[in-house]
């Protein structure tokens, strides 16, 4: 969503060059509450990292497909029986804010959920890649003036995220040490904190083990199918601001406009193919369609 506002809202030439991975996002909440699903969030206060992001997006799917209503209302605010308070808070305050009462879940990308999980005692509600089927998260942006201007040193920015990606996949136990407080301290965090981020949860903990997807997945094809469910669902996600952008935004044509993936399908088809980054070595193709059950 955040390139959507950027191209359409601010006039920003970008172009989403690929993705940079997928899921690696959960809803936690206090692990001493009643609440299992999306339908138990009524009259709660749940934080979202930004107005324009995966989180804010997936939350209201989840609240929308259980009959509940989001706002925006200061912490304070009187909720309806049906209403549900978003607000945006920084992803590392939200662990500390839900052990103290202040929301009562939240969410946001890794590590934070397997931190509240592992050290506050608190209950990882649904994975986001169990709600949106390998949904895209991070993307590679550029504006599109310096692509063109400096297409062989995109090029290979865009075939060294590619073979991270496949690195990680493949290494997933030395991503987590590289990553952590022990290894190259590029997070303050424990190892075996990013060790769970990087572990697929078992069949317990997901209501659609049959969909085989990683809890953090590294897959770099921009499905246009994918761009198109992100800005048909942004006409109808609440946010903070003027969102008149959205109203005559067609999807297809959006979509055209602001994916380049001329440099990815290169490095994607230098490193082997796209079934690289599939489990088993099933691959989706180039085409798909958008996976998503709220249960």
């Amino acid at each position: 969503p955040i390139p959507v506002w950027m191209r359409f809202k601010q006039k920003i030439p970008i172009r989403v060059l690929m993705w940079d991975h997928t899921n690696g996002s959960a809803v936690t909440v206090d692990g001493n509450s009643d609440i299992k699903g999306f339908a138990d969030l009524a009259g709660k206060k749940i934080a979202v990292p930004s107005w324009y992001s995966m989180h804010n997006l997936i939350m209201q799917l989840g609240l929308r497909a259980k009959g509940l209503t989001p706002v925006i209302r200061s912490r304070s605010g009187t909720l309806g029986p049906r209403e549900v308070n978003l607000f945006v808070m920084a992803p590392p305050e939200m662990p500390t804010a839900l052990l103290g009462g202040k929301i009562d879940g939240f969410i946001v990308a890794e590590p934070f959920n397997a931190l509240a999980r592992m050290k506050l005692k608190a209950r990882i509600m649904r994975f986001s890649g169990d709600i949106w089927k390998n949904h895209p998260c991070c993307v590679v942006v550029t504006r599109e003036d310096f692509a063109a201007s400096n297409a062989r040193l995109v090029q290979k920015a865009v075939n060294a995220v590619v073979r991270a990606q496949i690195w990680c996949a493949d290494n997933p136990g030395e991503a987590a040490y590289l990553l952590s407080r022990e290894g190259e301290g590029y997070l303050p965090m424990q190892r075996n904190v990013l060790r769970e981020v990087f572990s697929d949860p078992d069949d317990s903990m997901v209501r659609h083990p049959d969909w085989n997807v990683r809890r953090i997945g590294f897959q770099p094809y921009p499905y246009p199918s994918a761009t198109r469910f992100i800005v048909d669902r942004m006409k109808e996600t609440l946010v903070e601001g003027n969102t008149d952008f959205l109203k005559g935004l067609d999807a297809e044509a959006a979509t055209a406009e602001l994916v380049d993936d001329s440099f990815v399908r290169r490095a994607i088809r230098d490193c082997g193919g796209l079934e690289r980054f599939y489990k088993g070595g099933v691959s989706e193709g180039l085409d798909r369609e958008e996976v998503v059950e709220i249960d």
